[in-house]
């Protein structure tokens, strides 16, 4: 199999026709390409989502999500123990931290076919298959990164954060937040939304692929959706809708500033929601 190398095109072709006939993953070569794939989504040699050279645009490689999903029917349910662990799965955990340059707090989990670059730090939390978690990061405790999530660098992912993962339809956009952003407590972000760099997300908000992300700034709203700006500072709110049945308040997101050039990134949750004087 020499001839697959991460950017081959016969690596490619090989997953992509795997994928249209699952009847070829009895072929040697065929199921070797999904393994290869996986082995370097491990190693961080291949990743779902890619920026372009300015970081403004992302490229998704559905071909890459479809070796994925393919993965799992080369694997079969097996038994695990870790200590006074057991687990019960199809895909197995990753190992070696140590030479990986990661710090693992028990009983953080990810699964193998993630990334999680050196220098990171994995409190008690789980990643799963498919994701990039870059050096510098914190995955704070029962913090979540799903399947295909793109997390940067010197990111805070705070406790009981939530990442969704975006693994079907393969093409679809996943998760992804850009480096130096501070997520708080509980936030959650799903359906392939995009935080650009050095945002931060107050405690509590939600941002789905629909969620209204109103900057208020300025002397008239301007509505988001999917995708955050540039070191905006994001609270949760609520606006009025009208039913039939009268008129309610639904959640939304809130930009109320940007963040300041001399917050530094490690305390920039709090001293950025002081700075707009909206408790944390």
């Amino acid at each position: 199999m020499s001839d697959l190398s991460p950017s081959s095109a016969a690596l490619q072709a090989r997953v992509s026709a795997c994928f249209a006939d699952r009847g070829l993953l009895a072929d040697p070569d065929h199921r070797e390409a999904v393994l290869h794939t996986v082995a370097l989504l491990d190693r961080g040699a291949l990743r779902v989502a890619t920026p372009n050279a300015t970081g403004e645009a992302w490229t998704v490689h559905a071909w890459v999500k479809q070796a994925i999903l393919l993965f799992f029917a080369t694997q079969e349910l097996r038994t695990t123990e870790l200590g006074p662990f057991e687990f019960h799965d199809k895909i197995a955990l990753k190992r070696d931290w140590a030479a990986a340059g990661v710090r693992v707090v028990p009983p953080a989990t990810a699964r193998y076919g993630s990334f999680i670059e050196s220098g990171a730090v994995l409190m008690p939390s789980y990643v799963n298959i498919g994701a990039w978690v870059g050096g510098g990061t914190m995955v704070d405790t029962w913090a979540t990164v799903g399947s295909c999530a793109q997390i940067g660098r010197h990111v805070h992912l705070s406790g009981g954060v939530g990442i969704g993962g975006v693994l079907e339809p393969p093409g679809a956009a996943p998760v992804i937040v850009e480096d130096g952003c501070f997520l708080g407590s509980r936030a959650i972000v799903v359906e392939g939304v995009h935080l650009e760099r050095e945002v931060v997300l107050g405690a509590n908000v939600t941002l789905t692929a629909s969620t209204p992300i109103i900057d208020v700034t300025g002397p008239e709203p301007i509505t988001h959706r999917g995708r955050v700006p540039a070191r905006s500072v994001v609270v949760p709110g609520t606006r009025t809708k009208e039913f039939p049945a009268g008129n309610f308040q639904i959640a939304c997101a809130l930009i109320i500033g940007r963040r300041k050039d001399s917050t530094d990134q490690r305390t920039s949750l709090n001293q950025a929601l002081r700075d707009f004087d909206v408790p944390v």
